[in-house]
């Protein structure tokens, strides 16, 4: 997939700048990228490595061709709603994940070199799962 700053779409195609982007909840962005792993189970996606032990600047910055991030990217409706790359930073602000969350998901050192689809939507089900519960219970309790 190749990179490109809005300028130089101009010259592609017709990019609208003041195009109203849909606000999804966060929720819905997170069952939409595990819908998007899902549709192809088996598909191997490549992890990043040692996302904890890197600098904030550096964990931000990193991404690689063909990960779980990848897959929510290629997604047009996520694009829509906001998601601008497929970087470990723009994926924690987009799906508004902690490190340690999106650490679960993505990192090498859970999975090696590789995760499946399957897996990583998993592990994406779990935390919306998690998410569901302390909702229910906020509201069990009045908060």
């Amino acid at each position: 997939m190749k990179h490109h700053a809005p300028e130089q779409l101009q010259a592609i195609a017709k990019v609208d700048r003041n195009y109203q982007c849909r606000a999804i909840s966060r929720s819905e962005r997170l069952e939409r990228w595990a819908d998007l792993l899902e549709q192809s189970p088996d598909r191997r996606l490549a992890t990043l490595h040692q996302t904890e032990y890197q600098p904030p600047s550096v964990r931000a910055a990193m991404r690689s061709d063909g990960s779980p991030i990848s897959v929510a990217f290629e997604d047009p409706i996520l694009r829509t709603a906001g998601l601008e790359n497929d970087s470990y930073g723009e994926a924690r602000r987009f799906f508004e994940l902690t490190d340690n969350q999106l650490h679960r998901v993505i990192c090498y050192c859970h999975f090696g070199a590789t995760v499946s689809a399957s897996t990583a939507a998993y592990h994406l089900r779990k935390l919306i799962a998690r998410q569901r519960m302390f909702a229910r219970l906020r509201e069990m309790f009045g908060r």
